[in-house]
């Protein structure tokens, strides 16, 4: 099965087109903000448009609006083609690169979580995994690493606190999907925020 996989968690927007196990062809870029602008230009000029039987879909933690822009246009396509559509975390995305980098036996997911917090979790070498994902201040973020390399691009808010620490700073590129196992790859197409709202509904008088 031609499986589409998006990723907008971060600053980065990746696509990779896959097929019998192997990636036809990706794209990654950097883009800030601009998600919204560049993700269909970048599916579209995947082959054939980037139409697949199956469009699986980053849905985060990471930023608000790049992981929304992610999902509306998986949703969006996978109706339009009459797909199949399912989602994948950010965080064991992240640890499966880290795992192919490098051997090691466990790692420590750190990713930028917004309002001075880092969204944490750590995986063993199956990446199944080791803790829960938390969202933490850095230095409670640093004392929970406990020895393990940390990846992610929130790794800079711990250089900053400690030095000598096995840092890997590292944005999520859709192509190390294929890397993920079929069972964190069948995740609801929704949002994970990582973070309870800031924002509390009024409560009627």
């Amino acid at each position: 099965m031609r499986t589409l996989i998006i990723e907008t968690s971060t600053a980065a927007c990746s696509v990779a087109l896959v097929e019998d196990g192997a990636i036809i062809a990706h794209a990654h870029e950097v883009v800030g903000r601009g998600h919204a602008e560049r993700l269909i230009p970048m599916i579209a000029d995947l082959p054939e448009g980037g139409r697949a039987a199956r469009v699986l879909v980053d849905c985060g933690p990471g930023s608000f609006t790049g992981v929304r822009v992610g999902i509306a246009a998986a949703r969006g396509l996978a109706l339009g083609w009459g797909a199949e559509i399912a989602g994948f975390s950010s965080l064991p995305l992240i640890a499966a690169a880290g795992f192919a980098d490098r051997l090691t036996d466990d790692i420590a997911v750190v990713m930028e979580g917004g309002h001075g917090e880092v969204f944490m979790q750590a995986f063993s070498a199956d990446l199944s995994p080791c803790t829960d994902m938390v969202s933490l201040k850095p230095d409670a973020a640093l004392a929970a690493l406990a020895g393990r390399r940390a990846v992610g691009n929130g790794v800079r808010w711990l250089a900053v606190l400690a030095d000598g620490l096995d840092l890997g700073e590292a944005l999520p590129d859709a192509a190390f999907a294929i890397l993920l196992p079929a069972t964190l790859t069948a995740l609801p197409p929704t949002p994970i925020y990582g973070r309870a709202p800031d924002a509390k509904p009024s409560v009627p008088k």
